[in-house]
């Protein structure tokens, strides 16, 4: 293995303090308040299924032909 040493690249502040003294307890809370409100990636975002309680067709209800057991399928829950 060899040991390399991440390129470090100059960047703006993401935070700035603009007035007062914050201790360095305030800013690491502060932080990490932001950091959880963050949320994660950005293409996390709809990548799971809608739940089937918000599906238009449970509103919709199915034809039901006469024949046998016709009035019990009619009043079960699909």
């Amino acid at each position: 293995m060899t040991d390399e040493v991440p390129e470090v690249v100059d960047a703006a502040p993401v935070v700035r303090v603009v007035a007062g003294h914050p201790t360095p307890e305030e800013l690491a809370a502060l932080l990490t308040v932001l950091a959880a409100v963050g949320g994660g990636d950005a293409g996390d975002v709809g990548t799971t299924a809608p739940s089937r309680w918000s599906a238009p067709s449970g509103r919709l209800r199915t034809a039901y032909g006469p024949g046998s057991g016709a009035w019990r399928a009619s009043g079960m829950p699909r």
